[in-house]
C-alpha cells in the first residue's frame, strides 16, 4: 500500500495502521472512569446498575458492528441494560464529555491529523418511529406577531387552522 504527500508523490508507508478499537485500553478507561463516575454517580438504593466498562464497550461494539441493540454479543452483559446505559448517558451528556477529553487526551500525545477526518453528516440526535401509545410530538415555540398576545407552537396553530376550516 503506498501514501501520497501533498506534492503528488508516492512513498512508502513508515508504519502499520493501527487496529480498530473494540474495546477500551485499561489506561484510558481509568480516566474515563472518574468522568463517568462524576457525570452518572450510582445510585445510593435500587438494583445495582452493570458494570459501565462493559456496558461502554458494548455501546462501542454497537456503534462500531451497526447492529441491533438485542443483537449484542453476551460479553458484554444484558443487551437491554446497555441500551439503558446508552440512553442515559446520551441524555446526561456524557458521550460530549468523553468525545471532548479523548480529543483532549490525543492531543496530549500528538494530535490527531483532522486532514484526514471524516464524520457523519448526522452528528445530531435522531429519532425513530414512536412506540405504541406514545406521541413524539414536539411543540416549537412561535414567537408572537402583533395581533397575537400570547407565543403560540407550531401544534397550537395546527389545531386552530384545523377547527377554523369547519
Amino acid at each position: 500500500m503506498s501514501a501520497r504527500k501533498a506534492s503528488g508523490s508516492v512513498v512508502a508507508p513508515t508504519e502499520k495502521p493501527l487496529p480498530t478499537l473494540w474495546n477500551v485500553p485499561d489506561a484510558l478507561w481509568e480516566q474515563m472512569q472518574s468522568l463517568i463516575d462524576q457525570h452518572d454517580p450510582p445510585k445510593p438504593t435500587g438494583r445495582p446498575r452493570t458494570d459501565a466498562r462493559k456496558a461502554f464497550d458494548g455501546i462501542l461494539y454497537r456503534m462500531r458492528s451497526a447492529c441491533q441493540w438485542n443483537h449484542l454479543p453476551k460479553a458484554f452483559g444484558d443487551d437491554s441494560s446497555v441500551h439503558r446505559t446508552f440512553q442515559r448517558w446520551q441524555t446526561l451528556g456524557l458521550f460530549v464529555e468523553l468525545f471532548a477529553f479523548v480529543v483532549e487526551r490525543c492531543e496530549e500525545l500528538g494530535g490527531v491529523d483532522w486532514q484526514w477526518q471524516a464524520a457523519d453528516c448526522c452528528l445530531h440526535r435522531t429519532f425513530g418511529a414512536p412506540k405504541k401509545g406514545h406521541s413524539t410530538k414536539r411543540s416549537v415555540p412561535i414567537p408572537p406577531t402583533e395581533d397575537a398576545l400570547e407565543p403560540k407552537t407550531a401544534c397550537s396553530l395546527k389545531r386552530k387552522v384545523a377547527r377554523s376550516r369547519w
